[in-house]
């Protein structure tokens, strides 16, 4: 249920993922009393002063994973609110997010509360965190290689897969610190032109969050997911979600699950993308995949 094709999509609504966050954004919130009362509703749950963070940093705490998630998913609704007050916003008949985001496109389409979204990705953050303290590990992005030999590159060396599908011939891999270096040898070996470390704390999006993916799927049996007012699309398989037991599953399997980003771009296939978020690192993203569509970051 619930795969059928949604009509044609003009328009989609996108938002950011983890690594977008930088100190000073959230600026708008201070002067915009909508996007305050978001910060500071948020910070209640959270127990800090959110916009203090975003705004002073130090950039340390704001790259916490417990933090920067729901720093990320405040900002990207408290963005959407502030545009929507200073200009006609076309209305989207989808969203997406790229990995945390999925949370913040469905607060936005209404298949989640503001308050559970808040508190789920939070939580999201700390099961994720402990799941990188237990296990040394990281994610790399390759430059260069396509799905099929990134895939070659990684298998039967244990604990390291394809993490994310990005854009053509962007692919992040992730995994065990010691299965991820012979992983990254084999990319080179088949061509990649570059492999870059990613500034994160481990593996997400592989088999070492299965510890955080098991908590997640404890914690989103509780909370309430309603229908969203648009399809909402899923990282781990690109297909439009409407259903609330198939939102629930959706997001659990996505801690380990690849983010397949690309196939959710072509999957929507609109004609205008709005990214709501710091950085315009989805912008970039949707150009590289669809180079018909019109992209316009909103920070």
């Amino acid at each position: 249920m619930g795969h059928d094709h949604p009509p044609m999509v003009t328009t989609a609504y996108l938002f950011s993922g983890q690594g977008a966050q930088v100190v000073g954004m959230g600026a708008f919130a201070r002067e915009f009393e909508p996007a305050g009362k978001m910060f500071r509703e948020a910070g209640e749950i959270l127990g800090l002063d959110l916009l203090k963070t975003c705004l002073e940093g130090p950039q340390e705490t704001l790259n916490r994973t417990d933090l920067c998630q729901p720093a990320l998913l405040v900002h990207g609704l408290a963005a959407l609110e502030w545009h929507r007050s200073r200009e006609t916003l076309s209305e989207p008949e989808a969203a997406a997010g790229l990995s945390l985001g999925e949370y913040t496109a469905h607060v936005f389409a209404g298949s989640i509360t503001f308050e559970d979204g808040v508190s789920l990705v939070a939580k999201r953050g700390r099961f994720m965190q402990e799941a990188c303290d237990a296990t040394p590990s990281g994610m790399v992005a390759v430059v260069g290689l396509d799905r099929e030999r990134a895939l070659r590159a990684v298998e039967g060396l244990g604990d390291v897969g394809v993490a994310n599908y990005n854009a053509p011939g962007q692919i992040v891999i992730s995994g065990e610190k010691k299965a991820l270096e012979a992983a990254v040898a084999k990319c080179k070996d088949l061509g990649a032109r570059r492999a870059v470390p990613l500034p994160v704390a481990g593996a997400y999006h592989s088999v070492v969050m299965r510890p955080a993916q098991e908590k997640m799927r404890q914690e989103l049996a509780t909370v309430r997911i309603a229908r969203p007012r648009i399809p909402v699309y899923a990282n781990v398989n690109a297909k439009p979600m409407t259903e609330p037991g198939e939102i629930r599953a959706a997001l659990a399997t996505q801690v380990c699950g690849s983010v397949l980003w690309e196939d959710t771009i072509r999957g929507i296939g609109a004609k205008k993308y709005f990214e709501f978020g710091p950085g315009g690192v989805l912008a970039g993203l949707v150009r590289k995949i669809d180079g018909n569509a019109e992209v316009v970051s909103l920070e």
